[in-house]
C-alpha cells in the first residue's frame, strides 16, 4: 500500500469517527479545492445577496422596517467575512477568492440574479432564501472541516432571525389589504421556484455530491434538502393563505412528504452560466465596489506598515 493511500484511509476514519478536519492536518487535494469552491460561493453569495436587498433600504415602508433591513444586509456582510477567513485557512488569499469572483470563474447563488420588484419581495427573500439557507446551513455546522463548522454556528443563528422577519413582512401584507396580499402572492409566484433552485442540480446530476457526502462535507444529498424545504415550507403558505404557484404540490400521504412538480432546470442552467435577468448588474456592482474602494485598503495598508514601524521604535528604544 503506498503512502498516499495510507494517508487517505487514515483521513477516512478520521471523517467516519466525526473528528474535525482542522488547517494543519492532511487532507486530500480534493478536499481540500471543494471545501475552497463550497465556503467560496457560500461567501460571495452573502456578499452579492446584500445587492438586491440593500436597494430596498431607502424605500422601506416604515423606519422599523428600516432598521430591520439594515441590520440584515448589516449581518450579512460579516457572514461573507467569516466564510472568507474561513477559505484562507485553506491556503487561498483573500485577494484571490475575489479574483475568482470578478472574473467569474467563482459563482454565487443562482438566487441572487433574479430582481427585487416590490417591497414584498422583500418578505419573499426573507422567508424563503433564507428559509433555504438555513435548511442546508444547518446541516453544515456539522460538516467535517473544523473553521467551517464553527462560522456556521453564528450564521444559522442570525439566517434563522431573518427568516423570521421575512415571514413578518409577509403575514403583515397578508393580513393587510387586498392589494397588499396581491403583492405577497406576486412576490411568492416569482421567488418559489428559483428558490427551490438553489438547492443545486438534481442529484443524479450533480457530480460532487456523492463525494460530498462520503467526506462529510455535506450531511444529507440536493433532493434530500429541497424536499425537506417544501415540506416546511407548504404549511407555512397555507398559514399566509397564499397559495404556492405549482399545481402538482400535494400531500403524499404513503411518502409522509408533498409531491411538487417538474423544476425548470434549463432556467436554472442558463442563470448559472451567467445567463439571468440580472447576472451582468450584480458581477459589475461587484466590481465597481472592489476598483472604488482601493484606495480605501491601501490606505488601511498604510496605516498597518505606520503603525508596526512605530511599535519596533519603541521597542527598540
Amino acid at each position: 500500500m503506498s503512502p498516499e493511500i495510507k494517508l487517505e484511509d487514515a483521513f477516512q476514519a478520521r471523517i467516519d469517527d466525526e473528528q474535525k478536519i482542522e488547517p494543519k492536518d492532511w487532507m486530500p487535494e480534493k478536499y481540500r479545492k471543494t471545501h475552497i469552491r463550497q465556503i467560496s460561493q457560500h461567501a460571495h453569495s452573502e456578499i452579492v445577496g446584500m445587492l438586491p436587498e440593500g436597494n430596498w433600504i431607502t424605500r422601506a415602508p416604515s423606519l422599523r422596517r428600516k432598521v430591520g433591513l439594515l441590520a440584515k444586509v448589516q449581518d450579512e456582510a460579516g457572514h461573507g467575512l467569516y466564510l472568507y477567513s474561513a477559505a484562507e485557512t485553506l491556503g487561498i488569499s483573500r485577494d484571490e477568492l475575489f479574483d475568482q469572483l470578478h472574473t467569474g470563474k467563482a459563482k454565487y447563488s443562482s438566487i441572487f440574479n433574479y430582481p427585487t420588484l416590490s417591497w414584498a419581495d422583500i418578505g419573499a427573500i426573507g422567508w424563503l432564501v433564507d428559509g433555504a439557507a438555513i435548511i442546508n446551513q444547518v446541516m453544515l455546522t456539522r460538516t467535517s472541516y473544523g473553521p467551517y463548522a464553527r462560522a456556521m454556528v453564528r450564521i444559522c443563528k442570525e439566517e434563522s432571525f431573518h427568516q423570521r422577519q421575512g415571514y413578518e413582512i409577509m403575514l403583515t401584507l397578508c393580513q393587510g389589504t387586498p392589494e397588499q396580499k396581491a403583492m405577497a402572492q406576486d412576490a411568492l409566484n416569482r421567488f418559489w421556484w428559483p428558490s427551490l433552485m438553489m438547492f443545486g442540480p438534481r442529484d443524479a446530476e450533480s457530480p460532487n455530491t456523492e463525494q460530498s457526502v462520503k467526506w462529510k462535507i455535506k450531511r444529507k444529498t440536493n433532493d434530500e434538502l429541497r424536499q425537506q424545504f417544501i415540506d416546511i415550507t407548504a404549511p407555512q403558505a397555507e398559514y399566509l393563505g397564499i397559495t404556492i404557484p405549482d399545481p402538482d404540490l400535494k400531500w403524499n400521504e404513503e411518502r409522509g412528504h408533498y409531491d411538487f412538480g417538474e423544476i425548470n432546470w434549463d432556467e436554472f442552467w442558463q442563470v448559472v452560466k451567467g445567463n439571468g435577468p440580472c447576472n451582468k448588474e450584480r458581477l459589475q456592482a461587484r466590481v465597481d465596489a472592489w476598483e472604488n474602494g482601493a484606495w480605501v485598503r491601501e490606505a488601511a495598508v498604510a496605516y498597518g506598515n505606520k503603525k508596526e514601524k512605530e511599535s519596533i521604535k519603541v521597542k527598540t528604544a
